[in-house]
């Protein structure tokens, strides 16, 4: 395992003081002109009478979505007072209507970034996907397909059991509601004002499904259908750009931040691909996570600083990757390697 780079830790810490501090009209108007591509997208793929058209609607809409929908990253780090209603508006434009209010990544994600937690038993969003069968990879990607019926089926039959049967609620609570890939992650009971946040998301996303539903009944099946296959072609880009976030390499034991660093991606500059597959800064996957509270938009330049002072050779240059397919490569081979026998 890497020792930690105490340069590099200096340097990130020096090299990056004027940057930080999140600006309001980069989120408002990124998020807010995201989602109203998307939907409009939605909207086109649905009216329009030509294959193609709704082909290439269908993918404009899932692109301009996706970027809106990891928004829920930012706001599990940003601070709560940095950016005022934007948690709010987020949630009704985005996280409501999509089924995936924020409180399914908040106080989750943030245990992965925890230096005992990340990598081990305990981090919801770890799976040693580089030591498991061949077989693992794919079937990581395509359920991802089912992520849209999967959520309506959690808001319009578990949320509402849930509130009437104690257990269905902490089953539900424990195993589906958060955004995790560690099928052994059991999460911990909501507390306090986050547990009076979570209420009002769960309504919400409670009557948006029944919305949902009714729709069927009023304009037709046609309608939804489009829209989920959107959603779902969403969820397996977020589910490839996840695959390709890590090497998952660590086999469960606690890793410095350095060996933590070096198991994240870096996809920077020049391709501009990674820009759609992994925007709103997560094209910086590895940086983030020595800095996780630094906004996406000053990812960038944090990276240009580091690059430049700690030059080729050097342990920063070692999470910079060309790209998504060198990375899906390098995973899959490493799986048919003498690690590859471990069940997922």
């Amino acid at each position: 395992m890497a020792s930690d780079d105490k340069a590099m830790l200096r340097a990130a810490r020096d090299l990056t003081k004027g940057l930080g501090e999140a600006r309001p009209g980069i989120y408002w108007a990124d998020m807010l002109v995201s989602a109203g591509i998307g939907y409009a997208g939605i909207a086109v793929a649905i009216v329009s009478g030509s294959l193609g058209v709704k082909l290439a609607a269908g993918l404009i809409a899932a692109l301009a979505m996706y970027r809106a929908l990891l928004f829920i990253h930012e706001l599990t780090h940003i601070h709560r007072d940095a950016l005022p209603g934007f948690r709010i508006v987020w949630n009704l434009l985005v996280g409501i209507p999509l089924l995936t209010p924020s409180f399914m990544y908040e106080g989750v994600h943030t245990i992965h970034h925890k230096r005992t937690q990340y990598g081990t038993i305990e981090d919801p969003e770890y799976l040693p996907l580089a030591l498991m069968k061949p077989w693992s990879l794919p079937l990581f990607v395509l359920i991802a397909l089912l992520a849209p019926v999967a959520l309506l089926v959690r808001a319009a039959v578990l949320v509402p059991l849930g509130a009437l049967i104690p257990a269905v609620r902490r089953f539900t609570w424990q195993r589906f509601s958060s955004l995790s890939i560690n099928p052994d992650f059991r999460r911990k009971p909501p507390e306090g004002d986050f547990a009076r946040l979570v209420r009002w998301q769960e309504f919400g996303v409670f009557i948006w499904a029944y919305a949902l539903i009714a729709s069927v009944f009023v304009v037709g099946w046609q309608p939804l259908a489009i829209a989920f296959a959107v959603l779902s072609l969403t969820a397996v880009l977020n589910q490839l750009r996840t695959l390709v976030a890590h090497l998952w390499e660590n086999e469960g034991e606690p890793m410095t931040v350095t060996a933590q660093f070096l198991d994240s991606v870096n996809v920077p500059p020049p391709g501009i691909a990674a820009e759609l597959w992994a925007p709103v800064g997560l094209r910086y996957h590895a940086l983030h996570h020595l800095m996780p509270s630094m906004p996406y938009h000053d990812l960038p330049e944090a990276h240009r600083r580091l690059a430049r002072e700690l030059g080729t050779g050097s342990t920063y240059e070692g999470a910079n990757h060309p790209g998504m397919l060198v990375l899906v490569a390098r995973i899959a081979k490493s799986t048919m390697g003498a690690g590859g026998l471990r069940q997922p």
